[in-house]
């Protein structure tokens, strides 16, 4: 299985571009113990030394789907500004998201199914009579392409053949800035709450975990407030 996730700080200050950074190391570092493969396929740097404004990282593994998981969604750091000496936040978040895989667009003659057909149109008898025209579809995706432009049937096959390729670079690019736009779209999106994964202090190394019995007698109370009030 194959999993693209996005590490970004959501366009906030340089604190988060810190964090993302971080973070970006710990996926890195956690990924083998899970056997998972993974590889950065984009990365932005900061203003900042040492800081990351966006990561993309290509998943790989039996469990990406398990360690993908416990990674999506708001990661909180609680620590002071590395920057800001004086600043009173402690709390910064980033996000990360899972971004859909692209379809590769591979071209190989194996991939084509030819129709041949009559032309229609202006062009006399010859026209009518002769199955000329050529109809060239790519079967994974789909896309085809016809050429009626000659009486020869293999140039007409020539000819919807290089339509095809450019219709399937069309697509591809089409793809690719279907992607951006969802990319820049997860850097509106960061839940300043409700975080996922939540580290404490300036080695970045202590990952505060959350007490389940705690938030279970929390619920229980509010439950039992919310009885005595009805």
């Amino acid at each position: 299985m194959d999993k693209i996730i996005q590490i970004t700080s959501g366009r906030g200050p340089a604190e988060c571009d810190w964090v993302v950074a971080q973070v970006l190391k710990k996926v890195l570092e956690e990924a083998p113990v899970y056997k998972i493969s993974a590889t950065v396929l984009h990365r932005e740097a900061g203003q900042e030394n040492g800081t990351v404004v966006s990561a993309i990282v290509a998943l790989q593994g039996k469990e990406v789907a398990t360690f993908t998981a416990s990674w999506l969604g708001t990661v909180q750091w609680i620590g002071k500004s590395t920057f800001r000496k004086f600043h009173k936040r402690k709390n910064w978040f980033i996000g990360i998201f899972e971004i859909e895989p692209q379809k590769a667009f591979r071209f190989s003659e194996k991939e084509i199914q030819y129709q041949v057909m009559r032309s229609s149109g202006a062009g006399g008898q010859h026209v009518n009579k002769v199955s000329s025209a050529v109809r060239a579809i790519h079967i994974p995706t789909g896309i085809s392409t016809v050429s009626m432009d000659s009486r020869s049937q293999h140039q007409n096959k020539k000819v919807a053949t290089e339509r095809l390729m450019q219709k399937l670079q069309e697509a591809e690019k089409e793809q690719y800035q279907n992607q951006f736009q969802q990319v820049w779209m997860n850097q509106m999106q960061i839940e300043r709450g409700n975080p996922v994964r939540t580290f404490e202090g300036t080695d970045f190394k202590k990952e505060k975990k959350e007490n389940k019995n705690k938030k279970e007698r929390q619920n229980g109370k509010k439950q039992i407030r919310d009885a005595i009030n009805r």
